[in-house]
C-alpha cells in the first residue's frame, strides 16, 4: 500500500493563538492518549512543551499533571 505524505503525522510549530506546519502531513498525535488528532480538528496545546492534545480535558489533565 502507497503511503502518501497526507497519510503520516505532521510536524507543527505550536504558538499562542494558531501553529505552523513545518512538515506537512493529515494528523497530530496527542501528547497524552497517542490518539491521531486531524489538522482540521486540532484546538488544544501547549506553546511551552510544543504538544497537541485531543480534548481540552486532556489538555487541562496535562497542565495538572505538571504541578
Amino acid at each position: 500500500m502507497l503511503m502518501h505524505s497526507n497519510d503520516r503525522a505532521a510536524t507543527l510549530l505550536y504558538g499562542p493563538s494558531a501553529f505552523r506546519v513545518i512538515k506537512p502531513g493529515k494528523f497530530v498525535v496527542c501528547a497524552v492518549t497517542g490518539e491521531a488528532i486531524p489538522l482540521e480538528e486540532l484546538r488544544y496545546w501547549s506553546v511551552e512543551r510544543q504538544e497537541a492534545y485531543a480534548s481540552p480535558e486532556i489538555a487541562t489533565r496535562r497542565l495538572l499533571d505538571r504541578k
